[in-house]
């Protein structure tokens, strides 16, 4: 099993218009409490690879920040916004309106 393949090819299938949590993708895989495994993946995606790694963000419904990627959160919002997918004042997102639900999933996060 190639972790780091296996959660780009599931980031892959975020609709346009939908976000998921790094915890909910590394339960998708099986690896409960290893979100943190997610973000590290993601992190090293190229900002203008075709993996949407844009459409992860964090269990608040934020935005995680990078400061050794200075400017990519600001890349993010923008790109999500240009999705449809709206931010409260707090900058946060509504996971239960935007919120991606693969088929079979009951309760990500």
């Amino acid at each position: 099993m190639n972790l780091r393949q296996d959660i780009y090819q599931l980031v892959r299938q975020i609709p346009p218009g939908s976000v998921a949590t790094y915890g909910q993708i590394a339960h998708l895989l099986g690896l409960p409490n290893h979100a943190r495994q997610v973000g590290y993946a993601l992190y090293q995606v190229a900002l203008d690879s075709d993996i949407p790694w844009h459409r992860v963000i964090n269990a608040q419904g934020k935005i995680s920040t990078a400061p050794q990627r200075h400017g990519t959160d600001e890349q993010q919002r923008w790109r999500l916004e240009a999705e449809g997918i709206e931010f409260d004042p707090q900058g946060r997102i509504d996971l239960k309106r935007f919120g991606w639900r693969p088929l079979g999933e009951k309760h990500g996060g």
